[in-house]
């Protein structure tokens, strides 16, 4: 569980902005994964993304890592922002758009 956590630690930290996701940006699968995708574009951050369909041990171990059981999970800055209706809420409130440029993202 060690080396699986250092793996997610090194994303989150050499990633201002990263997405796990089901699916890519320009494939999500589903529904969730591409309302997130498509708010990081409206606000036009640039972002990393993690496939967790593809990648097992994310899926599993990222969870517990973060404490948060869902996908997909939007990180800023090493910090969990949340799932998808938190980003949605955030967006609509104009929270996000703030966070981003706190972040300078």
């Amino acid at each position: 569980m060690k080396k699986i956590f250092k793996k997610i630690e090194n994303q989150i930290s050499n990633n201002k902005v990263i997405l796990y996701m089901k699916g890519t940006p320009e494939e999500p699968k589903c529904g969730f994964s591409a309302q997130v995708v498509k708010i990081l574009l409206k606000n036009k951050v640039k972002f990393a993304y993690v496939d967790v369909l593809k990648d097992i041990e994310i899926r599993n171990f990222l969870p517990k890592y973060s404490k948060w059981p869902t996908f997909p999970q939007l990180w800023v800055k090493r910090k969990l922002i949340g799932g998808c209706d938190i980003v949605v809420h955030l967006d609509k409130k104009d929270q996000l758009a703030k966070i981003f440029k706190k972040n300078d993202c």
